[in-house]
């Protein structure tokens, strides 16, 4: 019989949808037609496969020639089924056997003299064919990637002849292995020179896994403190660095695998579309906010963003997920982010400052902050004022603050707490757990209930300033949330929308 099913995988967003080759030889005039929704790259795999068949010297059939990609409802782009389609059809010419095809699954694009070309989205189609019980074939400049599934068997060849030599039994293709990871912690907090309250704020925020808004003039630091934040941040666990790699995999953008274990950090330029930020394209592609998955995403100059860039985040804060549907698919991104922002306090960025150079009209300070939403600026846990600093505090031969591995091993270990209490950092907190978990006694509830009444707050902003309460606490050790806790917590809402009323 002419005909031969070779495995192979698609992408879809972050997943690997099986795909099943089906190649038949049948009579006639001889032509090659490649079927099942195939995009322009797909369809021109005939010509570089018959290349790379011949360039292999082996027999391309003068047959009909029909390659079915199933199922016919999955779109299929890129060059990853090259290789299954000419493993295809020199099965379905008796060229190798097709009794050893289904112990494997297929990816790489073929150049014409039949070399095997690394393709996108790898990881994901190796963690679904452990699942499959399946070994991978695949490209030598994949290999590294692929080997990050530990559960795979992944093997890598140069060229289709090396593929064919080893399902017929003559070669052995080597194992994939994976580099030894990096571990970067990037710049130290250590260059940071006083801003000991927003030092704290960072802290805090890195502990909990809390939005953070830094607010000051010019030079006063908030870049420099937000590029702090990774090297805060405990590394990544081995199932969380698996997910940021498949959404690295699957962008287009390249993975590095030595370095997989380190906590993404982004920090797109404001003139980024709604698009670049959530993802899009007519054949989907994740964006920032899913680039920064367990990591953290800066966006600086938070007024000067497009308005309807910065209101595509509302949702992600809150789900963790972006779905992007397109009229022909619909694919879902994690985006399980922590969103560090700066901005300037005034159109000139000079109000509040001693020196008094500030000549902003009170109505141009408030349409200059209601470029940011209230409802973005709800679900921001911690805004904080970043001063300018005296000139004494610049001195080189100024006392440094503590350096990034000293509050790292904290933030680890408060991390590990709210860990072996509910499985989760005190930012993603469902309303039952944080009944459980940030109870208040009868003062600090009156307290809370009057801060919110002066400062003009939603429930959402109660619940954050709760949430924050509960890792001020997990801080200190302390298993219950104390007036001190609940009143640093306070603190570091004074700027929202409300107001900065003293609150009694």
């Amino acid at each position: 019989m002419s005909l031969a099913l070779v495995h192979s995988r698609a992408r879809a967003g972050v997943t690997a949808p099986a795909v099943k080759v089906e190649v038949h030889l049948g009579g006639g005039v001889p032509r090659m037609s490649i079927v099942g929704l195939p995009e322009a790259a797909v369809r021109e795999a005939k010509d570089r496969v018959r290349a790379a068949i011949q360039c292999a010297q082996f027999e391309f059939p003068a047959r009909v020639i029909t390659v079915n990609l199933a199922p016919a409802d999955l779109p299929k782009d890129g060059g990853r089924f090259d290789l299954p389609i000419a493993i295809g059809i020199l099965a379905a010419s008796g060229q190798v056997p097709r009794e050893a095809l289904d112990r494997y699954e297929f990816l790489g694009e073929l150049g014409l003299t039949g070399e095997l070309r690394i393709v996108d989205g790898v990881l994901p189609a190796a963690l679904a064919a452990a699942q499959a019980g399946r070994k991978l074939i695949l490209p030598p400049g994949n290999g590294p990637e692929a080997a990050l599934a530990k559960e795979v068997e992944a093997c890598t060849a140069r060229t289709l002849l090396e593929v064919c030599a080893a399902l017929n039994g003559a070669k052995t293709l080597p194992a994939a292995v994976a580099p030894a990871t990096r571990r970067g912690h990037g710049a130290d907090l250590q260059d940071v020179r006083g801003q000991a309250h927003a030092r704290r704020a960072l802290e805090v925020a890195a502990a909990g896994n809390h939005h953070l808004l830094l607010i000051g003039p010019p030079g006063s630091g908030k870049t420099l403190l937000a590029s702090r934040l990774p090297g805060l941040l405990p590394e990544a666990s081995e199932e969380e660095a698996l997910e940021t790699a498949a959404i690295a995999s699957v962008s287009g953008r390249g993975l590095d695998p030595a370095r997989w274990r380190e906590r993404p950090y982004r920090a797109p330029h404001h003139t980024a579309s709604a698009v670049a930020l959530v993802g899009g394209g007519a054949q989907p592609r994740p964006g920032e906010i899913s680039l920064a998955h367990h990591g953290v995403l800066f966006l600086d100059e938070l007024p000067e963003w497009d308005r309807r860039a910065l209101e595509v985040l509302r949702e992600p804060l809150e789900s963790g997920v972006v779905t992007i549907s397109r009229a022909a698919r619909q694919n879902e991104f994690p985006a399980r982010f922590q969103l560090i922002a700066a901005m300037n306090p005034c159109p000139c960025g000079w109000a509040g400052d001693p020196s008094g150079r500030c000549r902003c009209s009170g109505e141009a300070v408030r349409r200059y902050r209601a470029r940011i939403s209230g409802p973005l600026m709800d679900r921001i846990d911690l805004h904080v004022e970043v001063p300018r600093l005296p000139p004494s505090d610049l001195r080189p031969d100024a006392a440094p603050g503590e350096n990034s591995a000293t509050v790292r091993e904290r933030v680890a270990h408060t991390r590990g707490v709210q860990q072996a209490r509910c499985g989760k950092a005190n930012a993603q907190l469902t309303q039952a757990e944080m009944a459980e978990c940030c109870r208040l006694d009868a003062r600090d509830q009156r307290l809370l209930e009057r801060a919110i009444e002066s400062l003009q707050l939603s429930a959402r902003s109660m619940h954050r300033i709760l949430r924050v309460a509960r890792t001020v606490a997990d801080m200190a050790g302390s298993e219950a949330i104390r007036t001190a806790h609940l009143t640093e917590a306070l603190g570091y809402r004074r700027l929202d929308r409300g107001g900065a009323r003293q609150v009694a």
